[in-house]
């Protein structure tokens, strides 16, 4: 008879999918709350629902590979992704400290682009093999 063997779900796992999940949810609030948020921020309603849709998109892309694609693959992209948050959320921050009304702009500006950047990445990215058993990456 055979055996199907499913990959072992480990906390890098469920730190991805956790990733994913948070994505998910801050696209929803983006998209419920576009106009006060907008407000808040200094940013149009229209971004707001873009970038809602963009992280609505990525996060969803993000839990659906997390079964096909290698750890390593997650944690490199993860690290890429939430670096390039700090450095927009700082640099929106300076913005708006020297009075500037793009800070909120660059900010939202990020989180539109690069949710759509890491899915494309992710769904690039080489599938995992599986041998024996055990999840393998498939540059291994």
């Amino acid at each position: 008879m055979a055996q199907v063997v499913a990959p072992r779900v480990t906390r890098q796992t469920v730190g991805a999918i956790a990733d994913g999940a948070f994505k998910v949810l801050l696209a929803t609030l983006y998209i419920a709350g576009a106009a006060p948020l907008g407000r808040l921020l200094g940013t149009p309603a229209w971004l707001m629902v873009v970038s809602g849709v963009a992280l609505l998109i990525g996060g969803g892309i993000e839990i659906r590979y997390t079964r096909s694609r290698s750890m390593r693959t997650y944690t490199q992209l993860m690290i890429a992704y939430d670096s390039g948050w700090v450095l927009a959320a700082l640099t929106g921050l300076l913005m708006a400290r020297q009075r500037s009304s793009a800070g909120g702009e660059v900010w939202m500006g990020y989180q539109t682009a690069a949710p759509i950047v890491f899915a494309a990445l992710l769904i690039a990215a080489a599938p995992m093999r599986m041998t024996s058993g055990t999840q393998r990456d498939a540059s291994d």
